[in-house]
């Protein structure tokens, strides 16, 4: 029995402003900061790779001095609407109803929610009282796959049913307003407010690519790596600067043994589906397999066009690759990395 995904959708914020049009507003915070560290972080924003981000709130609102209670009262408001937005428009891509849906899986790691995410989706479509449950809330970017992962599991021991994974994230609402830590600028320039839903299925006559093997991958002793850490002011982001290079020195064990044991090299992979955590992880991963003529550019479009969302951004790469229609029997490697620091990974093929 197979497991397809059927459908990927994504939602996006209200608000939008391109990196120039963010420019005065950091210039204004970074008022009474000396000069060479101003020019410093204006440099950073401008080569961050990222031209136009969303967001929950305006610009603004992000640099107003407002508690941890306010922001997650935003956060928990807005994510019900982008939730519900994005599993409605992918519901309707699948030709589905609400109640359709046997499996739903919510993952967020920007704000904090209880009830969580997924009992307001119930209520709002109306949903199945019987459906089961899974709410995933701190395994930070590479939640989108591991959502996938935990879904792809139930339906396989579970034939006729499917799944919804929905991941929100608003890393907007973590922005620390007092912090000018290269670590709390570096995550302001690369990151950005989004949402996305994907539906699976263990129907044998639904169409979509086949989701051939998943695993994950756990660094030892790499906890401090990425992360957030909770003030008073919020969650404060943990991002080590050794996060790419830690990757790459990884790169061999978390890729090729996954494909060998479906006896599979990395030259038979057609499409490479990974998560754009920041222009340095890019630039790696291009360096890995540009010599493999591979490219990734979806994944550095993304990484333009909207930012990093945590969890949501492989999937919004993954809906590019949805949308183009592959031919059959392609293959894709659909990679993130998240806080553990680990990697999950799913083989792909239509």
């Amino acid at each position: 029995m197979s497991v397809k995904i059927t459908a990927v959708a994504k939602q996006l914020p209200q608000y939008t402003r391109t990196t120039k049009e963010i420019l005065p507003y950091i210039k204004t915070w970074l008022t009474g900061q000396e000069e060479r560290f101003q020019r410093k972080v204006i440099k950073l924003f401008e080569n961050a790779g990222v031209d136009k981000r969303y967001s929950i709130m305006d610009a603004h609102e992000v640099f107003l001095n407002s508690s941890f209670e306010e922001k997650n009262d935003i956060y928990s408001r807005e994510s019900i609407k982008l939730a519900e937005s994005a599993l409605q428009k992918s519901l309707d891509k699948a030709k589905l109803n609400a109640e359709d849906i046997d499996f739903i899986i919510t993952v967020s790691c920007t704000g904090i929610m209880i009830p969580s995410l997924d009992a307001y989706l119930i209520n709002r479509l109306k949903m199945r009282q019987d459906i089961v449950r899974l709410p995933v809330t701190e395994m930070g970017c590479a939640a989108g796959v591991s959502g996938i992962i935990y879904a792809k599991n139930f339906l396989k021991a579970n034939p006729n049913k499917r799944a919804a994974v929905i991941a929100v994230e608003s890393p907007t609402a973590t922005f620390q307003l007092d912090d000018y830590s290269m670590v709390n600028i570096v995550s302001a320039a690369i990151f950005g407010d989004g949402a996305a839903s994907v539906i699976l299925s263990s129907y044998e006559n639904e169409e979509g690519p086949e989701i051939l093997d998943d695993a994950m991958y756990h660094f030892y002793d790499a906890e401090k790596m990425m992360g957030f850490k909770l003030r008073n002011s919020g969650l404060q982001m943990i991002l080590d600067k050794s996060v790419p290079e830690t990757i790459a020195n990884h790169f061999p064990a978390i890729v090729h043994p996954f494909l060998e044991r479906n006896k599979l090299k990395i030259e038979d992979v057609d499409h490479l589906i990974f998560h754009p955590g920041g222009k340095k992880i890019v630039q790696t991963v291009e360096e890995l397999f540009g010599t493999l003529g591979k490219n990734i550019d979806d994944t550095k479009d993304v990484l333009k066009q909207y930012g990093n969302m945590s969890s949501a951004t492989v999937l919004y790469v993954l809906e590019r690759f949805m949308d183009k229609k592959l031919p059959k029997g392609d293959i894709g490697l659909m990679l993130s990395f998240g806080p553990g620091f680990s990697a999950q990974r799913v083989l792909l093929k239509w």
